[in-house]
């Protein structure tokens, strides 16, 4: 079978980017180190073009050329470990591109590596969470432009989409896509110390209801401070226990 692209790594981001995938109209082929995992992903399938894989050399050869294999890996080790177990079955010309958070020096370390193999090595930082990875991530990948020319009619179809223009661009070369996306993380840390610390003022030393705080934050989402995090912090205090 030619299978359009290939995911690696069926934890929770993994799935939800492969079945984002499929949906969009992909052959996609679905690999995981342990079986359970694609054998779960396997009996939710309804429909999709997902395509199950139980050992390496299969999934691989599943994959039409260039092969396009995308990895949802946990960063570090295990990600060096997945290429290293399919560098004996690809060829001149494949890409592979690392949908995790890897640290950018890995990613351009693993750039030069698999650049001296003909291979091409795309570090793409993705964020939206899980509902995202599912529904529409935004994708920020970086090295050579022209492998990433040939798996941008995928990424831009799976991308979350404003005004139908996709959130996927070109960032730059080698781990440039990775940087970016260690970045847009600092932030995002940034801003939810600084709801954490709103919320604990409000509470402490006004203290305010938990209610009345949920107030104040769906206010604030209605202005300038319009963020998801602000509109879930507000959700959130809504919730009851039970």
């Amino acid at each position: 079978m030619n299978n359009t692209i290939g995911v690696i790594g069926l934890g929770v981001m993994g799935s939800n980017i492969a079945l984002n995938m499929a949906s969009k109209g992909e052959q996609v082929a679905v690999y995981n180190y342990t079986r359970d995992l694609t054998d779960q992903l396997v009996a939710e399938l309804d429909g999709q073009s997902l395509h199950p894989y139980y050992e390496i050399q299969d999934f691989v050869q599943s994959l039409e050329t260039p092969r396009k294999i995308f990895l949802m890996v946990t960063a570090g080790k295990p990600i060096d470990s997945v290429i290293n177990s399919l560098l004996p079955h690809l060829e001149s010309g494949d890409i592979i591109m690392d949908g995790g958070n890897s640290h950018y020096e890995d990613t351009e370390r693993r750039y030069d590596e698999l650049k001296s193999k003909e291979i091409s090595y795309i570090g793409i930082g993705i964020s939206g969470g899980e509902v995202g990875a599912l529904k529409g991530p935004s994708i920020m990948p970086g090295g050579d432009k022209d492998a990433y020319e040939k798996v941008a009619p995928i990424l831009t179809k799976i991308a979350a989409k404003v005004n139908e223009d996709p959130c996927c661009t070109y960032i730059g070369p080698k781990g440039a896509g990775h940087f970016v996306k260690m970045v847009h993380n600092g932030i995002e840390y940034a801003d939810m110390q600084l709801i954490a610390e709103s919320y604990t003022f409000l509470r402490e030393k006004l203290h305010l209801e938990v209610n009345e705080i949920a107030d104040i934050f769906e206010t604030w989402n209605q202005g300038e401070l319009k963020s998801y995090l602000i509109e879930i912090t507000a959700d959130i205090l809504r919730k009851k226990m039970t």
